[in-house]
C-alpha cells in the first residue's frame, strides 16, 4: 500500500475540504478503476485512492491522521497474534466505504451484493496509562472472535466442496414478482437455503454445522504509539469476524481511554505538575529536583519573587507525537507552614517588624502570623 502522503495521493491540500476530496477522489476513481483502466499498477493505485480517501473523508480517521502522521497512523494498525490463526499481516487493506459515490458511474445499485460477505468490524476498549501514551508501548489484548473452522477450513463442508445452491441458482437472491393494478413488481431477497452465499456445503461439516466459523480467544499484539490520547481508535486489519469463505475478515478497532495520573495532567502535547515549596524558598529562590513522567530527575531553579501558581516550564519533558516533544509545565505552589518552632517565629516577627507592620496588619506575612492581640 501507498507509503505517501493521504493528500497527495489524492493531489489536494492539507485545507481541502470534504467537498474538494470528494471531488478529487471521483476523478480519480474513474480513471484508475481497473474495469476502466487496464494499466500496469491501476488496480494498486485504485486501492491507494480508496485508502485515502476512506480516512480523509472520516472527521475522527482525518483528524487522528492529521496529529499523528502517515506513518504513525498506518502503523498503529499493526498487530500480530501469539498463537495460530492470525493470517493477516496487520497491513492496511482497502476500505471501500466510500465506493458508493461512483457507484452511479459504474452501473451500480444500492442493493445488498450477493455472494461472500466480509466479517463483521469489533469494537474493544482499553484502558492505557498516562505513562504508556506519552512514551508509546507494545501491549498483548485477548480477542474474542469468529475465525474460520479449522475442519472444514472455513468452507462449511467436510469435503471442503460446494455445490451450486439449487433454490437461487447460484445467484444468492430470491426472485418474488407480485401482480398489481400498477402492473408487476419484482421483490429481491436473500436466499433462505444458501444466506445469500449462492453456494451450499457438499457435506455438512460436523465441527461447525456449516457455519464456516468457530469461536475462540486470541491474544494479540498490539502496537499503541507515543502521543495517543483518550478518544483515539487503532485499527487492527483482518482481526475482525471471519468473513464467508472467500471473503475477508472484518476489522478490529481499538479505542483507547487514558487513565488519570496522580502528578500529571496532559493538555495538548504538554504535560503539567506541580511542587510545594515554603514562603522563604519563594522570596529567595532556591534550586529542587523534579521527577518527570519517566522516572528521571531533573533540577529545576526556582527565581527569587516568585507567585503562587507561576508554572516554571522545562522544555521538550511533554508528549512525544509526530517527531516532536511537547513542554512539562511545573506549576508552583506556596505552603504555609501550620506550625512554627519559637525561634522560626521570632524571624517571622522580625521580617514582619522590617516590613513596617509591626502590628502584622498588612504586611506580606501578616496572614502567616496573625494579628497581635492588642494589650489589656
Amino acid at each position: 500500500m501507498s507509503a505517501g502522503d493521504y493528500y497527495d495521493t489524492l493531489g489536494v491540500p492539507r485545507s481541502a475540504d470534504d467537498k474538494e476530496i470528494k471531488k478529487a477522489y471521483r476523478n480519480l476513481a474513474r480513471k484508475y478503476h481497473p474495469d476502466v483502466c487496464k494499466d500496469p499498477g491501476a488496480e494498486e493505485k485504485f486501492k491507494e485512492i480508496n485508502e485515502a480517501y476512506s480516512v480523509l473523508t472520516d472527521d475522527q480517521k482525518k483528524a487522528q491522521y492529521d496529529n499523528m502522521g502517515h506513518e504513525t497512523f498506518t502503523n498503529a494498525s499493526k498487530g500480530s497474534y501469539s498463537g495460530a490463526g492470525g493470517q493477516s499481516n496487520g497491513d492496511f487493506h482497502t476500505d471501500f466505504s466510500g465506493f458508493g459515490d461512483i457507484f452511479d458511474f459504474f452501473g451500480g445499485g444500492g442493493q445488498r451484493r450477493a455472494g461472500p460477505q466480509p466479517g463483521a468490524d469489533l469494537l474493544m476498549r482499553i484502558q492505557i496509562r498516562l505513562e504508556d501514551a506519552v512514551a508509546g508501548m507494545d501491549r498483548e489484548i485477548e480477542v474474542m472472535h469468529s475465525e474460520p473452522c479449522a475442519s472444514c477450513s472455513g468452507s462449511g463442508s467436510e469435503t471442503k466442496r460446494m455445490n451450486v445452491c439449487p433454490r437461487c441458482g447460484g445467484s444468492g437472491q430470491m426472485r418474488q414478482a407480485t401482480n398489481s393494478p400498477f402492473g408487476q413488481f419484482v421483490r429481491m431477497s436473500t436466499c433462505t437455503q444458501c444466506g445469500g452465499k449462492g453456494k451450499i456445503p457438499e457435506k455438512t461439516c460436523k465441527e461447525c454445522h456449516g457455519s464456516g466459523h468457530t469461536r475462540v480467544k486470541r491474544k494479540v499484539s498490539v502496537h499503541i504509539p507515543a502521543g495517543i490520547d483518550s478518544g483515539m481508535r487503532l485499527r487492527m486489519e483482518g482481526y475482525g469476524e471471519a468473513g464467508d469463505y472467500g471473503a475477508a475478515n472484518g476489522n478490529l478497532f481499538l479505542e483507547v481511554h487514558v487513565q488519570p495520573h496522580n502528578r500529571f495532567v496532559r493538555s495538548g502535547d504538554n504535560l503539567e505538575t506541580f511542587i510545594e515549596i515554603s514562603p522563604a524558598q519563594a522570596i529567595l529562590g532556591t534550586t529542587t529536583e523534579i521527577e518527570t513522567i519517566d522516572k528521571r530527575h531533573i533540577d529545576l531553579k526556582i527565581p527569587a519573587g516568585i507567585q503562587f501558581g507561576t508554572a516554571l516550564k522545562l522544555g521538550g519533558e511533554g508528549v512525544k507525537r509526530r517527531g516532536k516533544h511537547g513542554d512539562l509545565l511545573v506549576r508552583v505552589k506556596i505552603v504555609t507552614p501550620k506550625s512554627l518552632s519559637g525561634e522560626q517565629k521570632e524571624l517571622y516577627q522580625k521580617i514582619a517588624e522590617l516590613e513596617g507592620s509591626p502590628s502584622g496588619g498588612s504586611g506580606f506575612f501578616s496572614g502567616i502570623m496573625g494579628k497581635k492581640k492588642p494589650k489589656k
